[in-house]
């Protein structure tokens, strides 16, 4: 019956080892992924962490998930199911499902919703991310080191601001080490999509690009970038080190364990309240994946250098001077960006100077 319902998305039901009795002790957790769990990627490590909820709590907890749900009605469609089935708190991982999670939480008050990389919260949705714009500065770092062609290729998927802010620090990155790189920039419009990824990263090393960087999720560009020869990559999500040395020299690397070990414990403690959460290198929601000897010792110690320095709360990938893509001031000397309020991190839409094209409507 629940597949009945669930068009266009495939239903695995993931359960704890232990029996349950009565059905009424155990907490249930819902997780609905944009993409299959796969080898590796977004929803793939999603799937790890809910792996690491099942466990952490053994027999005391029972965990769902719906892989390759449809940013769209497919996805109320999934989230009221889980919680006329039951759930108790319900892992929504992708930004499109931002509005279908605070529909259906509106009809489901005593159902926690946590909802990833969005911004609207209800008394009973809670908002987390990660600063992945911290692990693109080190790849930008790097990028900008080691292109010879001067082009650097980047595959968004959707114009987000979460994928702006990745495209900028990137951006800000190599060019700081390399003032004549400039960037190429592919939409995707797909989180997942082996095909259009493939195609995209050939069309960019077609324009000249010996480094590309990807927003999506598939090990297709890895792929292509191994088959063309010469070009740099970068783990997405997760490390991806099945490509390493080379192409893949460095990734970023995903851990939402943590942080569901704990939003589920607080549903079982009766301590859940609804927050916003946006953690990154320093508490280990993001992680870089090894730098490969294929990168330059220097580049390789200055990269880490930044990454310590950002562990450390030393240095913010957008600190002043920064200016607008117009040339109009952002940041000034030293300012650092702030997360929230006009012009700020979270809602970022715009391109910084000396990106070239339009960032789409």
């Amino acid at each position: 019956m629940i597949k009945s319902l669930m068009t266009g998305a495939t239903l695995a039901l993931g359960m704890a080892t232990a029996a349950f009795a009565d059905g009424h002790e155990t907490t249930k957790v819902g997780f609905v992924y944009v993409g299959p769990v796969g080898d590796g990627g977004w929803t793939y490590e999603h799937n790890v962490g809910r792996l690491a909820v099942e466990e952490h709590f053994g027999g005391a907890v029972e965990t769902v998930f719906v892989e390759s749900v449809p940013e769209g009605p497919d996805a109320e469609r999934v989230m009221t199911q889980m919680a006329l089935d039951g759930a108790d708190l319900i892992f929504t991982t992708s930004f499109g499902y931002m509005d279908p999670t605070i529909n259906v939480a509106a009809k489901f008050p005593d159902v926690k919703f946590e909802h990833a990389t969005g911004y609207k919260q209800a008394d009973n949705v809670s908002v987390y991310s990660a600063r992945f714009y911290e692990g693109r500065a080190v790849q930008g770092h790097i990028a900008g080191h080691m292109t010879e062609s001067n082009i650097v290729g980047y595959i968004a998927s959707f114009p987000i601001p979460e994928v702006i802010r990745g495209i900028n620090s990137a951006y800000l990155h190599a060019k700081e080490v390399n003032p004549d790189v400039e960037f190429k920039i592919v939409w995707a419009y797909t989180w997942f999509d082996p095909a259009k990824e493939a195609e995209a990263a050939t069309v960019l090393i077609e324009q000249g690009a010996d480094v590309v960087l990807q927003h999506t999720d598939s090990t297709a560009p890895q792929a292509a970038a191994q088959a063309a020869g010469n070009v740099v990559t970068f783990g997405q999500a997760s490390d991806m080190a099945e490509f390493g040395p080379f192409p893949r020299v460095s990734s970023i690397i995903d851990n939402w364990s943590p942080y569901y070990i704990a939003r589920t414990q607080a549903v079982m403690d009766g301590t859940w309240e609804s927050t916003s959460t946006w953690d990154g290198i320093a508490p280990g929601m993001v992680g870089i994946g090894e730098i490969t000897d294929a990168v330059p010792a220097d580049v390789k110690a200055s990269a880490e250098a930044m990454v310590e320095a950002m562990r450390a709360g030393d240095y913010h990938p957008f600190t002043g001077p920064i200016n607008k893509q117009d040339g109009s001031a952002w940041l000034a000397e030293g300012e650092v960006a702030s997360d929230y309020g006009d012009d700020g991190l979270a809602g970022m839409n715009f391109y910084v100077e000396g990106i070239v094209g339009d960032v789409p409507q």
